[in-house]
């Protein structure tokens, strides 16, 4: 079967999957301190399964009329956008907005994770929660009770009640190359040892941070998307009809 054949099914498989990521991201518009997904694309060589050789890998990706056929494009995944989104003003205590690069530190059902969703109240325990109900860890990894009375949180994450200083919030940084992964909810999962000490990172009290998503920037990836695994399949239609043409008309005279 032609090569390009293969090459136009993975083009469209890996156009379908980015579909789905900025369809995803559009979804979460909405979603306070949630992180836009990007899609990374790689490229495999037909004929490089099974192939551990790195002369030979070389020699199949250094071949100009190789590369032409049978190098495909299919998705490689997908990284977490760190840009920082806007903070908007809530008047409730118990939201705290990020400025930076830094996360809130909670501990999930999937254990510790990250979040820039500051949207957070308090338990009948005095603890506080996520939404979600995760527990916000403070900078030593335990979870942090409030009693009651007026709460404070100062930029650094120190949090005081009633003047009373209770407990510092925890919080992370993370080198730009560091594969955050997504847990849902805004909550995402960082390789073991990877999480720094807050450096340039600041609390908003009364603040949540949007989506940083741009919803013009991914109609406009959307438009694109559709275009390509339009042009996908029609590459599939005319393979399809080559290869029918040659089942009817050259295949009887072998």
């Amino acid at each position: 079967m032609d090569s390009g054949y293969y090459a136009a099914c993975a083009g469209l498989a890996a156009q379908t999957q980015a579909l789905d990521l900025v369809a995803h991201n559009l979804a979460n518009l909405g979603t306070t301190g949630y992180r836009g997904e990007q899609a990374t694309f790689r490229s495999l060589v037909a004929g490089s399964n099974g192939v551990s050789n790195p002369l030979v890998l070389n020699a199949l990706a250094s071949n100009g009329l190789n590369a032409a056929v049978n190098d495909f494009g299919v998705l490689g995944g997908s990284r977490v956008d760190l840009t920082a989104g806007s903070l908007t003003a809530t008047g409730n205590p118990l939201d705290l907005g990020i400025a930076g690069a830094g996360f809130f530190v909670v501990k999930s059902s999937a254990g510790v994770a990250y979040t820039r969703n500051g949207s957070f109240h308090v338990t009948a325990a005095g603890q506080l929660v996520t939404g979600q109900g995760d527990s916000l860890l403070d900078e030593k990894g335990s979870p942090i009770t409030l009693p009651n009375g007026a709460v404070a949180v100062s930029a650094d994450g120190t949090v005081s009640v009633d003047g009373n200083v209770t407990a510092k919030l925890g919080l992370a940084e993370f080198s730009p190359a560091t594969n955050l992964q997504a847990l849902g909810n805004a909550l995402y999962a960082a390789p073991a040892a990877s999480a720094l000490p807050p450096a340039a990172t600041s609390v908003h009290q009364g603040m949540l941070e949007e989506s940083n998503v741009s919803a013009v920037e991914s109609v406009v990836q959307l438009i694109n998307l559709q275009r390509k695994a339009e042009m996908m399949q029609r590459a599939l239609s005319i393979f399809d009809s080559q290869f029918n043409q040659t089942a009817v008309t050259d295949l009887p005279r072998i």
